[in-house]
């Protein structure tokens, strides 16, 4: 009989304790609690939509190609002819179509993709145009004119067309053709003609799916002929879909569908729903290698057509969670911060409490221990900072009495008084990359200030202000990039701007209502966390997470608290002290692993 080392080719590890070396699914033996134990990643089981930022153009009825993090929308109903790429954040326009068409198919990636058949005015096109990464090209035509129709492929110069409408007799047709890069040739069809249905996969390796008047059939192709396979639960046309012929996702629908669907190259299972039904058409996430990864766009609602973009990401994804780490040497809350990730960071200032006095203790965390280094020149709590461990920014706050305006810059050896603040105020965040360059925005002086400033390393410059003046708001990014969120101009606010170098402009809030908290977004005003903070129902735990157009509720932290500190990006932080005072520190980790123990 084999024994676990003929089977995985090592013996199984002994060791006195937890074995913290262990590698991702390892298995050892705990000799102290005489325990085996096997290590894996925290991830996700079941999938989820999230919203995305929307389209420049509203369409339905258009075609896409590509991937959620690189994606191509084109076409649409009436007839468009632009073009929008989105890059994992925001869509940015491209070069037109040269033919303005609806129904259309789409295939390939964001920088080789084809467009090909769809509605013009009047009747259906045999039109095919080539997209290049900068520009589409009319090359060859399909064979048979027709709309309604689906593909799949890989890129410009390897795609499948099949199935449509012919306007004119016959209609609805199961007609399939290749693409090898210079032109079409008829294949073997469909075994059941439909319109108005689906595509994804390759031109080698694809699947046919849903289609009018309220089809559930799904057919795979392997490069020569068709085979009928599995049926989805929820028959519909119009439907979006994404992966490959063995591992795919199929979403939306008309009538205002937003049931979701995944294939597992046997049998589909429902999953969570998108987040607004909607008649999805063709547009896909085409390239995606698995179920695991698509992007719903546009479409049609109620109303008409719609801008919206979703994400989908399936079973599998990371999970985040808080752990305890080190204590600071101070006690402190009403702290500031600077750092890149939650192992590499400064704290600074603060009040210690009950007493509330203010200090100028500084500190340095290299994700193990706490170092005590330079104190700051003036004692202050409620003050912003922002930038690294070796390069940061102590703005304004509160001196005990009134608000400050002093400005102190950290070298990595000591702090430096430069030019002071404009507007004295405390209870504002700042956001920047280093000492050379960052703002402050918000704040109370009083009065309670909408007040941006930014800083070039030498002086503070006025510029433009915040649309909603508020205090105890939370913030991280850079000079040019930057993101405001909740506060306490309102009870349980829930506002969020976002910062372009010159304006804010209002963007999708939090979920929960807070002020108070912390952020974490070195860097950056497209990824970042908030965590804890205070609202009417007391002090809270709550984390978020901003992907750059929505926030979405992630793992808490082990303790609720409010006037805290934090530091780092959205996959590395940390939090540190709290309200009345306190040493404790949590560290935030974008991925985790699991120990599971398999003896008693």
């Amino acid at each position: 009989m084999a024994n676990y080392k003929d089977i995985v080719g090592t013996a199984v590890r002994n060791n006195a304790g937890d074995l913290t070396s262990a590698k991702t699914g390892e298995l050892f033996y705990d000799a102290t609690n005489l325990n085996f134990i096997y290590k894996n990643p925290n991830v996700t089981s079941a999938g989820a939509w999230r919203t995305g930022n929307a389209m420049n153009t509203a369409r339905s009825r258009g075609a896409g190609s590509g991937t959620k993090e690189a994606g191509l929308i084109f076409g649409g109903d009436p007839r468009h002819t632009e073009t929008e790429l989105y890059n994992g954040v925001s869509w940015s326009e491209q070069n037109d179509l040269n033919t303005g068409v609806n129904d259309n198919a789409g295939t390939g990636t964001s920088t080789s993709a084809l467009s090909f058949l769809g509605e013009l005015s009047p009747g259906a096109t045999v039109e095919n145009e080539s997209w290049n990464g900068t520009s589409w090209t009319e090359v060859a035509d399909l064979n048979t004119a027709r709309d309604f129709t689906a593909g799949a492929g890989a890129s410009n110069t390897s795609s499948l067309a099949f199935g449509g409408e012919i306007p004119a007799s016959p209609g609805v047709t199961a007609n399939t053709e290749l693409w090898n890069g210079s032109g079409w040739t008829e294949v073997n069809n469909l075994n059941t003609a439909r319109d108005n249905h689906v595509g994804t996969g390759i031109a080698t390796a694809c699947l046919a799916i849903a289609g009018s008047p309220n089809s559930a059939l799904n057919e795979s192709w392997n490069g020569t002929s068709w085979t009928e396979l599995a049926d989805l639960n929820t028959g519909r046309p119009a439907a979006g879909a994404g992966g490959t012929y063995t591992s795919a996702v199929a979403f939306g629908g008309h009538p205002g569908r937003a049931q979701t669907e995944l294939w597992n190259g046997t049998a589909w299972s429902e999953t969570t729903d998108l987040n607004t039904a909607r008649l999805v058409s063709k547009q896909r996430g085409g390239a995606e290698s698995d179920n695991t990864s698509a992007i719903a766009m546009g479409g049609f609602v109620p109303g008409g057509a719609s801008a919206l973009t979703e994400e989908w990401a399936g079973i599998g994804a990371p999970i985040g969670a808080w752990a305890t780490a080190t204590n600071m040497n101070t006690s402190r809350y009403s702290g500031a911060a600077a750092g890149t990730t939650g192992t590499d960071a400064l704290v600074f200032g603060g009040s210690i409490g009950p007493a509330s006095t203010d200090t100028v203790n500084t500190e340095t965390w290299n994700g193990s221990s706490w170092t005590e280094v330079a104190n700051l020149n003036l004692a202050r709590n409620q003050f912003g900072g922002f930038g690294t461990s070796t390069s940061a920014v102590a703005i304004g706050g509160n001196k005990n009495p009134g608000a400050a305006n002093e400005t102190e810059i950290w070298n990595g050896s000591g702090w430096s008084e430069v030019a002071n603040l404009n507007s004295a105020r405390r209870l504002m965040p700042g956001a920047g990359a280093n000492s050379t360059a960052g703002i402050v925005f918000g704040g109370l002086g009083p009065p309670t200030y909408d007040l941006t400033e930014s800083w070039n390393g030498t002086s503070w410059t006025e510029v433009g202000d915040l649309n909603a003046a508020r205090y105890q708001i939370g913030g991280f990014g850079t000079v040019t990039a930057a993101l405001a969120f909740g506060g306490d101009d309102t009870p349980d606010n829930t506002v969020t701007e976002s910062w372009n170098g010159t304006s804010w402009t209002e963007v999708n809030n939090l979920n929960t209502g807070v002020k108070d908290m912390a952020g974490a977004g070195y860097n950056s005003n497209t990824s970042g966390i908030k965590f804890g903070g205070a609202n009417d129902s007391g002090t809270t735990a709550n984390t978020e997470d901003w992907n750059g157009a929505s926030w979405s509720e992630i793992g808490n932290m082990n303790t609720a608290r409010a006037g805290i500190g934090g530091a780092g990006n959205s996959t590395s932080a940390i939090v540190f002290g709290a309200d009345p005072s306190a040493v404790t520190v949590e560290e935030w980790s974008g991925s985790t692993i699991l120990t599971k123990v398999l003896t008693d």
